[in-house]
């Protein structure tokens, strides 16, 4: 069973397409036959279906990680759940992705392999181009996230 990455965000708000633009590089870099690659957008509820059907998921979103712009941070298992559980939101997709695995845990289908891949966003206003920080650090988000989905294969 192929693992799932979520690539979440919107193109059209400059960092916070950054999600969807890793997972999309990270695509290019694997190979579209090492993970189910979904272009999560905005969407919450209806991505539940290809949750259920994964074993392993791995999430990328631009997210407030209190971090220097470009920063690039990965949580798995536990952690990921105890980020999305703190008081403060974090990122504009987090209650969806909340619903999302909460929905999941309801249905115990919550995948056991879990993550969740954060860049820092510089600014999120009108714009197709992300800033040059976040530009920057793409390609260090998807080394972290290709690794991460070669320990999960080789478990």
């Amino acid at each position: 069973m192929l693992p799932l990455v979520l690539g979440f965000g919107n193109v059209l708000l400059s960092d916070d397409g950054a999600g969807v633009k890793m997972m999309e590089s990270l695509c290019s870099e694997l190979g579209g036959h090492t993970a189910l690659f979904v272009d999560g957008g905005t969407m919450s509820f209806s991505l539940l279906p290809y949750v259920e059907s994964c074993a392993a998921m791995l999430v990328i979103d631009a997210a407030n990680i209190n971090s220097e712009p470009g920063s690039v941070c990965l949580f798995e298992g536990v952690a990921m759940d105890a980020f999305l559980r703190c008081t403060r939101r974090r990122t504009v997709h987090e209650v969806g992705l909340i619903d999302l695995m909460d929905m999941a845990r309801l249905q115990e289908c919550l995948p056991e392999k879990r993550a969740l891949l954060c860049i820092q966003p510089l600014h999120i206003h009108w714009s197709e181009q992300l800033s040059d920080p976040v530009s920057r650090s793409l390609s260090e988000g998807v080394r972290q996230a290709a690794d991460l989905l070669n320990r999960w294969r080789a478990a």
